[in-house]
C-alpha cells in the first residue's frame, strides 16, 4: 500500500484513485465499494448516487471550478488537488478558499508535480495531506516545519501580529 504524509505523520494511504477508461463517460463508470477518489466530472454526473457514501473523495484539477461543490464540502471526507506543473500555484489559492470560504474540515490532499520545498507553503494554505513521488517521506515530513513564524494570515495559524 502506498504511503502519504497526513497531519504531519507518514501513514498508509487507504484511498484509491478512479480513472476513466478511454471512451468511458463519467455517467456510466461504476464506482466500486471502498475508499475511492473520483474525478470531479464523475461526482457531478453521479452526485445523487454517491452523496450518501462517506467513502468518496473528489479529485479536483487546477482548471476546475471549486464553486460547483459549495453544497457538498460539509459532507466530503477528502478533496485531492492535482498539481500538473511545478510552477502552477492555482491550487494554493483554491485550497485557501476551500478552507476559509467553505469551511472544509476534511482531508485536503496535494498530489502531482509539487516538490518537498513547497510542503510548508501548501500546509499554510490548508493542505493536510501530501502524496509525494519521493522515497524518503520521513525526511520530506521535516519540511513541514521549515517556516516557524509568518507575518501573513494563512489557513493554518493566525499571523504573528495577532498572536502578540
Amino acid at each position: 500500500m502506498p504511503k502519504i504524509i497526513k497531519d504531519g505523520q507518514v501513514c498508509e494511504d487507504s484511498w484509491q484513485s478512479l480513472s476513466l477508461n478511454e471512451g468511458e463517460s463519467a455517467a456510466e463508470v461504476t464506482v466500486p465499494e471502498g475508499q475511492w477518489i473520483v474525478p470531479l466530472n464523475v461526482w457531478l454526473e453521479q452526485r445523487d448516487a454517491l452523496k450518501n457514501r462517506n467513502d468518496i473523495g473528489i479529485q479536483i484539477g487546477i482548471d476546475d471550478d471549486i464553486e460547483v461543490l459549495a453544497e457538498d464540502y460539509a459532507s466530503l471526507p477528502l478533496l485531492a488537488f492535482d498539481f500538473p506543473a511545478f510552477m502552477d500555484g492555482r491550487g494554493f489559492s483554491a485550497a485557501f478558499l476551500i478552507r476559509d470560504r467553505f469551511a472544509f474540515k476534511g482531508e485536503l490532499r496535494a498530489s502531482g508535480a509539487f516538490i518537498r520545498d513547497q510542503l510548508c507553503y501548501l500546509q499554510r494554505c490548508g493542505f493536510n495531506a501530501f502524496a509525494l513521488n519521493e522515497e524518503d517521506l520521513e525526511a520530506a515530513k521535516a519540511s513541514l516545519g521549515d517556516l516557524q513564524e509568518a507575518y501573513q494570515a494563512s489557513a493554518d495559524k493566525a499571523p504573528l501580529f495577532r498572536r502578540r
